[in-house]
């Protein structure tokens, strides 16, 4: 049995082994800080290896920086020994009843730094589209203050990120020397970890203003890299203008950067043509469709077929210039030489090239694209009487995302509503503006997350998008528990946190969407599991055993907390496997134990005390990816002694784990 590790990764132990498996003679030893000897990588080996020109201490180079940068890059890559709970009185079913967790949305309450790293290993790769609303940095909001002091024992320990009274937020005021130390020193951890998240063909879209625009854009060149930026925004939010400065011109727009994991592996942002006229129609005006049908249903007249470059031609592009036939009668369309003659067939050359230089433009279709998609083409009378040939444009209901958004406000009103008009939030997103940018992704089974999620807009969005065009999205919400001013209506409402606010949203949100729908909503699920971050379910013998003699060891019995549930230990342990939060949980009892099954039988549990043969037995015969236990759990030395050979017997390929 293989020992959990029930802490997130440690990524600068993961980034050592890459080093190591690219250069092996890098390798070496050294003494540490305490005396110990340890693994290291030598630095003047693996300049060697990687270029002939190294810079280094004062030499000048281009780069961003700012104090504390080795820190933060530091704190990225530091474990943390916490968990996530579920919180089941919070969460709601797919079909919005209080108390389920049959949906696949999921709700994060705590520290986003935190999240990010507990979602590391499940969800790596995972996630197609981020949306982030990070603090603005205005000199009136709040940013996280994250501890750079802690070492990486302080993390596993446990103990966060928390002042001693519990503090995390603080208002960072312009008058502050660090003012935009701080807010780097947040934001560029949290845009790390969420790079590794993204799917390979995955964008995330950042709201920002001018106090941090610039640096933001830096962050994200280096976090990203500067050939995977794809656009900068300018979303009109308030197109009368306010006038903020004192002086200068009134400002009516704000940033939203997007950036790729991988720009060649990225699609083209899209808006629905309906979509865009109906929401934005000083940016989008015309589209008025020439629709017709033809046996493969409907589409639009688009371009003509030739290149309008006039640097493609039979020079550059000698295999792109040649003729094309039509068959007025038969409507057939193939191609030929240059003054080929074809009974029953009208030639329609390429067409001149006006450079003083070259006889022809190219086609933008080569003759086997031709041969192979002609049904895509058309060929029309033009008005001098000859003819010209066009493409057939299938999916015409779409067009490129412009870069300026217009007509869309924050989202005040539509919050208000949820609310019976009463205001609890100051300036959340509009659900306009989400579904605009979640649906240019153009992928409907995708998982979306922000983990700076406010008043939970982007779950809104996602979860009208599915009710309109049966799309099946899931959301990641993160949010800090951020206290409501006790001054303030949401707390006499009864909302002590941004956090009670977003999901009180969501559970209105879901049920409006789903009176609301002409569509059948059987389907729809407008749930989310709600899990809080907190502390390990392990006690602290169980990551630092070193610390304690064997006399204490005697008083630790079981490693686990004693108000931890086997719910509790269920779900680190999926973190720990890489199992997906949402995934289907069935419990079941076998020889009087409580069993977790997950996922159809992929990760099967059970972390009773005194596990019997008789339940080991009827895990192993179900043969699972994992099967997990409690290292103290089995009812005697028997028991462990014939574990192994219960697996060997029944279900030898299965990953056997315990903690």
């Amino acid at each position: 049995m293989d020992k959990l590790k029930m802490h997130t990764p440690d990524l600068a132990e993961e980034n050592y082994k890459k080093l190591a498996a690219l250069f092996p003679n890098a390798v070496t030893e050294t003494i540490n800080k305490d005396g110990e000897v340890v693994r290291a990588i030598d630095a003047d080996v693996l300049r060697q290896e990687i270029s002939s020109e190294v810079v280094e201490g004062a030499q000048e180079r281009y780069q961003f920086t700012w104090p504390d940068k080795k820190k933060s890059v530091m704190l990225t890559n530091q474990p943390i020994a916490k968990t996530l709970r579920l919180d089941r009185e919070k969460s709601v079913g797919r079909d919005g009843t209080l108390g389920s967790i049959d949906t696949e949305n999921i709700y994060i309450e705590g520290d986003n730094l935190d999240a990010l790293k507990l979602l590391q290993e499940t969800y790596f790769g995972k996630v197609r589209m981020i949306y982030i609303d990070p603090p603005y940095n205005t000199g009136n909001d709040f940013i996280y203050e994250d501890d750079f002091a802690q070492s990486t024992d302080g993390y596993l320990a446990g103990s966060g990120q928390f002042d001693e009274e519990g503090n995390r937020l603080v208002k960072n005021l312009d008058s502050n020397g660090r003012f935009h130390t701080d807010w780097l020193n947040m934001i560029y951890p949290r845009l790390r970890l969420a790079k590794e998240l993204l799917s390979d063909d995955g964008v995330i879209f950042i709201s920002i203003d001018d106090n941090e625009q610039e640096n933001l854009k830096k962050c994200c060149d280096e976090v990203f890299g500067s050939n995977n930026y794809v656009n900068q925004f300018a979303w009109v939010s308030n197109i009368t203008g306010r006038q903020i400065a004192g002086f200068g011109a009134a400002k009516t727009w704000e940033s939203v950067l997007v950036y790729a994991r991988n720009a060649v592996l990225t699609r083209s942002l899209t808006v629905d043509i309906q979509f865009a006229k109906n929401n934005m129609p000083d940016s989008y005006k015309g589209f008025n469709k020439d629709i017709r049908t033809d046996e493969r249903g409907l589409f639009v007249v688009g371009d003509t077929l030739y290149n309008h470059n006039r640097k493609f031609n039979e020079e550059t592009r000698p295999n792109l210039v040649f003729s094309i036939f039509y068959n007025p009668e038969t409507e057939e369309i193939t191609t030929g030489e240059i003054g080929e003659q074809k009974d029953g067939f009208v030639e329609l050359l390429p067409h001149r090239n006006g450079d003083g230089v070259h006889k022809y433009h190219a086609w933008r279709w080569s003759r086997q694209k031709i041969a192979n998609e002609s049904y895509d083409l058309i060929v029309l009378p033009n008005s001098t009487g000859e003819y010209e040939i066009y493409t057939r444009i299938r999916d015409f209901n779409t067009t490129l995302l412009k870069d300026i958004i217009t007509n869309i406000s924050n989202g005040d009103s539509e919050v208000q509503r949820l609310f019976d008009n009463r205001k609890y939030f100051d300036y959340p997103k509009s659900v306009a503006l989400l579904k605009l940018f979640i649906n240019s992704v153009i992928d409907k089974e995708m998982i979306v997350m922000d983990f700076f999620s406010g008043s939970a807009t982007t779950a809104h969005a996602v979860m009208q998008l599915n009710a309109e065009d049966g799309g099946t999205r899931k959301f990641i919400m993160v949010q800090l528990p951020e206290p409501c001013d006790e001054k303030s209506a949401a707390y006499k409402a009864g909302y002590k946190t941004i956090c009670d606010i977003g999901e009180e949203r969501l559970r209105r949100a879901g049920k409006k969407i789903k009176e609301d729908s002409s569509m059948d909503t059987d389907g729809l699920d407008v749930g989310f599991r709600v899990f809080r971050v907190d502390t390990t379910n392990m006690e602290d013998v169980y990551y630092r055993p070193a610390d304690y003699d064997q006399g204490q060891m005697q008083l630790f019995a079981d490693n686990i907390k004693s108000d931890r549930t086997p719910e509790d230990l269920l779900f680190q342990v999926m973190l720990d496997l890489g199992v997906l939060l949402s995934s289907d949980i069935e419990e079941t009892e076998i020889a009087g134990k409580k069993v977790f099954s997950v996922a159809g039988g992929y990760l099967i549990a059970c972390f009773d005390s005194d596990v019997t043969e008789e339940t080991v037995t009827e895990i192993a015969k179900r043969k699972p990816f994992y099967a997990a236990f409690r290292d103290s759990g089995m009812a005697n030395d028997s028991v462990m002694t014939n574990f192994e050979q219960i697996f060997e017997t029944y279900s030898p390929k299965t990953q056997r784990k315990v903690l």
